[in-house]
């Protein structure tokens, strides 16, 4: 009888909540009844005070800061859908991928202000009269700053699984569905979660121009830091620009330990290595919900729900079961198949083409060529500098996780400084020491987007498997030797992820960076960045198009012939197998 009653008591003891689950629910409600106030502010009418007036009291902050974070993490989670679409239909299947890449390729060479200038009025018009309209060209602007490259590192992920991990899953009979979930998103996860960071980090640099949106005669501005900065900068308060510098800060130290930091810690499940990793990435906020109780019995329930769809026998559309097809028959669909894609594609080149003619001189053609000239030498060196830097320091922290969470908090923050913050020493420097624009605006360029290479290049050391690391110390593989035969080939798919996204943020970062405004001061380097950004306040929608379609054309030329060999590559030679 004793026994019983001591099992009894026992058991009462584990199914009663203990003090982890009561601060764990404090925290979860706080977050969510810190975030009601914002949500509420994206559904008042467009005109109404809160969101015609903007203030630089200092106590507004809080409140635009929390406006911002969740267009961000709106952003954040479109961004994240996309990513899982498109991507793996890119990567599974041939015909897509021939189209979706390229495609992806335009679309992170265009450039924020160029989505704003056309989308703007969408969403103005899509919700008249309510604040949701603004939210949403804000927030679809984030998005473009955020999805491309965590398209690209999980499209290049999937490219580059294992073989002999392939060939397991083929040989356990997985359907594609399973497949995917229980071996393939898995194994993207690590790049997948820092490229996460950086797109949050991303956002930031193009804050201003989301929140603050000036395209012609159409001016709005919402709620946010952003705006707030932008505000700052044209009443040239530089007291008020440093607190909205340390507002982002102490917003990025948040979302960093109770967001990212859990999902860092508890994506080192996913490395593919026969042998554990001595140290471990750690997170408070993950080890507070592990010694819960109740949260952690309410969450057992969808997370076999979920267990249980990753193991759903589903045939997914680009894998279904199909009749043999002739080699013949498969010619003669790819020969239907681009002519298609060639017909739509002259066919919207001709509209451009058209819309140019009547309002581009020939020697405006001419100018705005020469000046994308200019910014493509910018963006080559300033992407070769970036590689030299990072990739040695991305290295070191990626090899050891104790440090890599230290200096995490530090990358996001630097990442996510945005190039406005700099206008004020850009411009007085430029201006007091008479120095050239056309050099010393360029560091604005490399300055938000020198960071995809550094979290790509921190992803890739932090799955390079530990096996591998104690198989060259047992041979003794140390120095140089050990650079080029060991890391840089393990970490090299990552950084071609990377450079490649930085090389297309920069082009973007172009628009910021080479048309700086201080007060009533102006510096413009000489850039296609420079002429798009003109173009755009002026509402010259001529000039827009032609700078954009100018980027783009050159981007894509640049992935095309330097980027996606860099890509076959790797698929070929740099697979672990």
């Amino acid at each position: 009888m004793l026994n019983r009653f001591v099992a009894l008591t026992s058991l009462g003891r584990r199914t009663l909540p203990n003090l982890w689950d009561f601060v764990a629910l404090a925290l979860v409600l706080g977050v969510f009844a810190l975030a009601a106030p914002g949500w509420r502010g994206m559904a008042l009418p467009l005109e109404a005070p809160e969101t015609a007036q903007l203030s630089l009291d200092y106590w507004e902050l809080p409140y635009y800061g929390l406006r911002t974070t969740l267009r961000m993490f709106a952003a954040i989670g479109f961004s994240l859908l996309f990513t899982l679409v498109y991507a793996t239909l890119a990567a599974k299947s041939r015909r897509a991928e021939m189209i979706l890449v390229p495609l992806l390729d335009v679309l992170q060479s265009v450039p924020v202000l160029g989505f704003l200038s056309f989308t703007v009025t969408f969403f103005l018009g899509l919700f008249p009269g309510s604040t949701l309209g603004a939210e949403g060209a804000a927030i679809f602007a984030i998005f473009t700053s955020q999805a491309w490259n965590m398209a690209f590192s999980f499209h290049q992920s999937l490219r580059t699984v294992p073989r002999d991990l392939d060939e397991v899953a083929k040989g356990f009979g997985l359907t594609p569905w399973q497949k995917f979930w229980q071996l393939e998103a898995p194994f993207a996860m690590p790049g997948l979660i820092w490229n996460m960071m950086m797109s949050m980090s991303g956002g930031w640099f193009f804050v201003v121009a989301s929140e603050a949106i000036t395209v012609g005669d159409v001016n709005v501005r919402l709620p946010g830091v952003g705006s707030y900065l932008a505000l700052a900068i044209e009443s040239k308060r530089i007291d008020c620009v440093v607190a909205a510098v340390v507002a982002v800060a102490l917003i990025i130290l948040a979302y960093d330990q109770l967001l990212f930091r859990p999902i860092v810690a508890f994506s080192g499940k996913f490395r593919v290595e026969l042998s554990a990793s001595q140290d471990e990435a750690e997170s408070w906020v993950r080890d507070l919900f592990v010694r819960t109780r109740w949260l952690r019995a309410a969450a057992a329930w969808p997370a076999s729900l979920l267990r249980r769809a990753s193991l759903w026998k589903m045939a997914l559309p680009y894998a279904a079961p199909r009749l043999p097809e002739s080699r013949r028959g498969a010619v003669v669909f790819d020969v239907v198949w681009f002519a298609a894609v060639g017909a739509a594609l002259l066919y919207s080149l001709s509209l451009v083409f058209e819309f140019l003619r009547s309002a581009v001189s020939l020697e405006e053609f001419r100018h705005a060529l020469l000046l994308t000239f200019y910014t493509m030498i910018r963006v080559i060196v300033l992407i070769a500098l970036a590689t030299l830097i990072w990739v040695p320091i991305g290295v070191f922290v990626g090899l050891r996780p104790r440090i890599a969470e230290k200096i995490q908090p530090l990358a996001q923050f630097l990442a996510a400084f945005p190039a406005n913050v700099l206008f004020p020493i850009a411009v007085i420097g430029i201006l007091t020491f008479r120095l050239d624009p056309d050099i010393w605006l360029s560091l604005l360029i490399i300055f938000g987007t020198q960071w995809y290479i550094l979290f790509n290049v921190i992803a890739g050391a932090s799955a390079f498997p530990n096996d591998l690391r104690e198989v060259s110390a047992n041979f003794g593989i140390r120095g140089f030797a050990w650079w080029k035969n060991v890391i840089l080939p393990a970490i090299f798919p990552y950084y071609v992820t990377g450079a490649l996204t930085a090389s297309g943020g920069s082009w973007n970062a172009a628009i910021v960076a080479e048309y700086v405004k201080w007060g009533d001061d102006t510096i413009e380097a000489q850039g296609i960045g420079a002429y798009i950004a003109a173009a755009t306040a002026a509402g010259d929608y001529p000039k827009i198009v032609l700078g954009v379609s100018l980027m783009s054309v050159v981007v894509i030329l640049f992935n095309r012939l330097f980027w996606r060999q860099l890509f076959g590559f790797v698929e070929r030679r740099l697979r672990l197998s």
